[in-house]
């Protein structure tokens, strides 16, 4: 698989230790429509709480979800065990389309400076719109899942979208681990944005123009990549 085509399915084996399907029989409720299978009910738990998520943030409940359901809270425990497993889950269910956003953004750029400072500068500009995504890199939730901006869903999260850049990091001679600790590297530069903007807070072609020049050395091509590059070209041209 392409690795700039990997996108939320990254995040998933983080979940299973939270999300898990049950053969059990649903229970009568759902507002008059019971779901036909038990994906069908994750699906629209997963909806119920993205749009609780939408309205009041992570301050929400099973309580809530299951009561906008019409269903117990015993039926929403069925798939989720807690609280924190729904939120978590949820954010990841939203991680695929603010991916296929950002990718659509980037597309085109190649240069893996300018792909990171214009990824990290839309991040910071989406974050306040996207709640779901604010639950996975933004710590503030003291949970067992999402404690640090340096979670293994966090970076996961990060991973995904590094990959999905039109920037061909293996030819630059980038390998998994560098890209491992690029993906950290950025949520830890986010996190410091997203905690304190700045006085006054650095906005548009500004905040561009200084991630531009300080983290751009962070993705500066390794010197042997680059030597072989400059090579092959001097090759073709005779």
């Amino acid at each position: 698989m392409d690795q700039r085509r990997q996108g939320a399915a990254g995040l998933l084996p983080g979940l299973t230790g939270w999300l898990t399907y049950h053969s059990l029989v649903r229970t009568h409720g759902w507002s008059g429509s019971a779901p036909a299978t038990d994906e069908e009910a994750i699906s629209r738990i997963l909806a119920a709480a993205s749009k609780a998520i939408d309205e009041r943030g992570a301050d929400i409940s099973i309580a809530d979800v299951a009561r906008t359901l019409g269903v117990t809270r015993q039926t929403v425990y069925r798939y989720f065990p807690s609280t924190d497993a729904l939120l978590v889950a949820a954010a990841v269910h939203a991680a695929s389309d603010f991916l296929d956003r950002m990718a659509g953004h980037l597309v085109g750029i190649t240069d893996p400076t300018e792909a990171v400072s214009e990824g990290i500068a839309t991040a910071l500009e989406w974050l306040p719109k996207d709640k779901h995504i604010g639950l996975l890199i933004v710590p503030g939730r003291a949970t067992a899942h999402t404690e640090s901006v340096t979670s293994d869903l966090a970076v996961r999260f990060a991973n995904s979208m590094l990959r999905r850049f039109d920037v061909d990091w293996v030819g630059m001679g980038f390998t998994d681990g560098d890209l491992d600790e690029l993906a950290e590297h950025l949520l830890r530069i986010i996190q410091s944005f997203v905690i304190d903007p700045g006085r006054p807070p650095r906005r548009g072609q500004e905040l561009r123009d200084y991630l531009r020049r300080w983290v751009g050395s962070a993705v500066t091509p390794p010197l042997e990549a680059t030597t072989s590059v400059a090579r092959t070209r001097t090759s073709s041209r005779r």
